[in-house]
C-alpha cells in the first residue's frame, strides 16, 4: 500500500524587525514541538525581498497519514 502523507506550513518572522530576530531565535522550539506531535521537518521555505532579505520563514513539516 502506498503511504500518504499530510504537510503543514508555520510562518515565522512575518512583520517587523523584533518579530524576525524572534524567528531566529525560536525555530528551533517550533521543530521540537512539532516532533513531539509526531511531525517531521521537512525544510524551510524563505522568499526574498532584494538584496538578500527575507520576506519570512515558513518551516514544512510532514507525517505519515495514519490508515484506516
Amino acid at each position: 500500500m502506498k503511504q500518504k502523507y499530510e504537510y503543514k506550513f508555520v510562518r515565522l518572522g512575518e512583520g517587523i524587525l523584533v518579530a524576525r530576530k524572534e524567528a531566529r531565535t525560536r525555530y528551533r522550539d517550533v521543530v521540537h514541538e512539532h516532533a513531539r506531535d509526531g511531525w517531521r521537518f521537512v525544510q524551510v521555505f524563505a522568499p526574498g525581498r532584494g538584496y538578500g532579505a527575507t520576506k519570512y520563514f515558513e518551516l514544512i513539516f510532514e507525517r505519515e497519514l495514519s490508515s484506516g
